[in-house]
C-alpha cells in the first residue's frame, strides 16, 4: 500500500476526535462493546481483551465536548512491513455519521510513515467503509492461509 495513490483521508465529523493515547481508552467499555455486541469477539474475556490492548496500537474515537469514548480500533503491527487492523467498533448511538470511515482513514494515515508493505483486515459486513479509504479484496486469496478459527 505504500506506493499506491490512496483516497484522501475522510473528513472527521465535527465534534469528534481520534487519539492513539492508550491512557484515554475506556477498557471496560471496549470490552463490553466487543464481547457483547460484535460478531467477531462475542464472549471474549476481559483478561484477553486487556492483553490485546496492551500488545497493540490502539485508536479511540471521542466526543470532544464530553470526552466520552464512542469508537475503537486496534492494530497489530511490527511497524516495518505488516499490520493487521482489527476490533473496529463504533457505538451504535453514533453510527451513520462517518466515524467508522474516519477511523479507518486515521489508522491508514497513522501507519503510512512506516512504509508497510501490507495492511490487512477481515470484515463480514463493512466492506464499503474500508473501500472508501483504499482497502480492496485480496487479489489472490488462494495464496493466503490461516491457522485457527475461520
Amino acid at each position: 500500500m505504500n506506493n499506491e495513490r490512496l483516497p484522501e483521508c475522510p473528513q472527521r465529523p465535527d465534534g469528534y476526535e481520534i487519539s492513539v493515547d492508550p491512557g484515554r481508552l475506556d477498557r471496560a467499555l471496549v470490552h463490553r462493546w466487543l464481547s457483547e455486541d460484535s460478531y467477531w469477539a462475542l464472549g471474549r474475556s476481559r483478561e484477553k481483551q486487556d492483553a490485546a490492548i496492551d500488545g497493540s496500537l490502539n485508536f479511540g474515537v471521542y466526543e470532544e465536548a464530553s470526552g466520552a469514548q464512542v469508537g475503537y480500533a486496534r492494530v497489530v503491527t511490527d511497524r516495518a512491513t505488516f499490520a493487521w487492523l482489527c476490533d473496529v467498533y463504533v457505538d451504535r448511538g453514533v453510527r451513520g455519521k462517518g466515524l467508522g470511515t474516519a477511523l479507518a482513514g486515521a489508522v491508514r494515515d497513522h501507519l503510512a510513515p512506516y512504509g508497510l508493505r501490507r495492511i490487512l483486515l477481515a470484515t463480514g459486513d463493512a466492506h464499503g467503509v474500508y473501500a472508501k479509504v483504499g482497502f480492496e479484496p485480496l487479489a489472490a486469496p488462494d495464496k493466503w492461509m490461516a491457522l485457527g478459527e475461520q
